[in-house]
């Protein structure tokens, strides 16, 4: 990454979830992927996107090497988020080993649209990896692997590659990089006025008095 897109990412890494969602709002943009369960990791994860698609199928419908878990693995990078389009099916992307190999790369994180596997092993390596199921089928044989980088959907959201993802215990949120630089001054300036209602509770005043004193909340007429 460049020195530019890494100051970028420690400004969007500090702004939580439900905060780029309120951003998201101004914009009349959806972003919030859903139905997907954070299954290794914890804190807040920040970096542009990385988008696979695999497609599903049964058992010997694909060669075992168009699984290429290994290609997919090798795409993992720091400041990046695998987004991983199973169409929400519960087949195993990723197992431990694999975990293993994305987070000896430095991957941010990894969101599966499907299944992972052997979650007690991912655990022990400290990946952040959230996904729809957690299945002991493997995908060996079940799903095909196609070319990385192309528009996927991943929780009911369009993710392009490049796009900013955030993921923390509220949710999982996607920020197109086009709208990225109008957003981003929105959400830091939403951060700001949590933090002026948060100074005035510490000093002792009631959230509502805290809230009507910063325009946090509309003072009832």
């Amino acid at each position: 990454m460049t020195d530019t897109e890494t100051a970028l990412l420690a400004r969007c890494r500090a702004i939580p979830v439900s905060t780029w969602s309120d951003a998201l709002d101004q914009f009349d943009a959806w972003g919030l992927a859903q139905g997907l369960t954070l299954q290794s990791g914890s804190g807040r994860v920040c970096g542009f996107a990385v988008t696979a698609r695999q497609i599903p199928g049964r058992l010997h419908e694909f060669e075992k090497a168009e699984f290429a878990v290994g290609r997919l693995v090798s795409a993992s990078a720091p400041g990046k988020v695998l987004m991983v389009d199973v169409g929400g099916q519960p087949i195993s992307t990723m197992g431990g080993l694999a975990a293993y190999g994305a987070k000896q790369l430095g991957v941010e994180a990894v969101v599966i649209d499907g299944a992972c596997r052997d979650v007690d092993e991912i655990r022990k390596t400290g990946l952040w990896l959230a996904s729809r199921w957690v299945a002991p089928t493997t995908g060996k044989g079940r799903l095909r692997l196609m070319p990385i980088g192309v528009p996927v959907t991943i929780g009911g959201i369009t993710v392009q590659q490049d796009d900013l993802v955030v993921g923390d215990e509220s949710g999982i949120i996607v920020v197109p990089r086009a709208l990225l630089d109008e957003a981003l001054p929105r959400a830091e300036a939403l951060v700001a006025a949590d933090q002026a209602v948060e100074a005035r509770m510490l000093a002792g005043e009631t959230f509502a008095a805290a809230g009507v004193a910063t325009g946090y909340l509309t003072p009832k007429g």
